[in-house]
């Protein structure tokens, strides 16, 4: 008697979730109610569909935050305003931290205030490595401790994203450059002329060490295996720090990348040059450089401007929408700090100037 009971209280069970499915589904296609009765005819609204495709999902992708800048807090309020607008998760490009230091405890000590303003956020936050973040072996040795990957792929309503390592290994570069990042930041409050002077030169000495972006074999035999076992995903994301179409020309790393993706749909998202560029390569593709969340100018121009690409995946591809940080507000209207917070010039930000 106990077992037919038992089983009893099973088909019970089955007939009520059955039923509580039936409702649910039918409560989903009739979301949208109004008065058919009041309104026989014609209506005031129009006939398109409600954008609630449950296949489709939004998510924020945002720049670097270093290079001597940030004096306002620019990056902080980005959370903030991420928070708003309440992405599904956020991505961003690299450089998150000042970095460039052989001395542990001070490289353990800039992530934990980066990671402390990160932890605001009240989604996912996916980490790309940058220049700044791995740029010696110090640097690396306390991402792995934190993160345990440099580069990852994952895959989210069948939408591929590959996180690419642009520093594998890191390109040399010069010794002096934790000191003279600490003077233009305090230049940049004392003295914005002398800031842009020695930005200007900076730039300059750098050109002796740009190089190509390096990847491992290692590392593009992973991706290789990545998109070779994904064929039938919807779209792919590669996301890396530095734009090599735009900064160096075609590096062997950038070459594998666009064979990899050759022939499926993709977008090519990142950073690393502080300045917001848009161009279509590899038989029509996206290729968008990030500009700033914070993040010293480097030029002059449209592209010089805070702000997080905002992507909404359709069934088609993404749709893209470039905000500016400075047109986002709470319920309760437009807050003037904010507006000053991003008010940056060439004057205040001591921007490199291209001779």
């Amino acid at each position: 008697m106990e077992t037919i009971a038992k089983k009893g209280k099973m088909v019970t069970f089955k007939v009520f979730l059955l039923a509580a499915i039936i409702l649910l589904s039918g409560c989903a296609t009739t979301a949208f109610h109004y008065d058919q009765a009041a309104l026989p005819g014609a209506k005031p609204w129009t006939s398109e569909a409600f954008k609630n495709n449950p296949e489709n999902f939004q998510f924020a992708v945002i720049g670097d935050r270093t290079g001597g800048s940030d004096p306002g807090g620019i990056f902080n309020r980005a959370m903030d305003q991420l928070n708003l607008l309440q992405p599904e998760f956020v991505i961003n490009v690299g450089d998150l931290v000042e970095g460039y230091t052989e001395d542990k405890a001070k490289a353990a000590a800039q992530w934990d205030e980066a990671e402390g303003i990160i932890k605001t956020l009240e989604m996912p936050f996916f980490y790309v490595v940058g220049n700044h973040d791995m740029g010696n072996d110090t640097m690396k040795e306390v991402w792995l401790e934190r993160r345990g990957a440099t580069y990852y792929h994952f895959i989210y309503h069948n939408v591929l994203f590959l996180v690419f390592n642009s520093e594998d290994p890191s390109n040399p570069i010069p010794k002096d450059i934790e000191e003279k990042t600490a003077k233009f930041k305090k230049l940049q409050q004392e003295d914005p002329a002398a800031a842009q002077k020695l930005l200007a030169e900076f730039m300059a000495s750098l050109d002796a060490y740009k190089k190509p972006m390096v990847m491992s074999d290692q590392q593009i035999n992973y991706f290789r295996k990545v998109v070779a076992d994904n064929p039938n995903v919807r779209w792919t994301f590669a996301f890396f720090h530095q734009p090599d179409w735009d900064n160096l020309g075609k590096g062997k790393a950038l070459q594998a990348i666009e064979q990899m993706l050759q022939g499926r749909p993709h977008t090519v998202i990142a950073g690393h040059l502080h300045y917001y560029d848009y161009k279509v390569r590899n038989n029509g593709r996206d290729y968008i450089t990030m500009g700033p969340v914070g993040a010293s100018w480097h030029k002059n121009g449209g592209g010089n401007v805070d702000h997080i690409l905002w992507v909404t995946m359709k069934k088609d591809g993404p749709e893209i929408a470039m905000i500016t940080l400075d047109g986002i507000w709470d319920r309760k209207g437009r807050d003037l700090k904010i507006k000053e917070t991003y008010e940056r010039t060439a004057e205040t930000e001591g921007i490199y100037k291209e001779p």
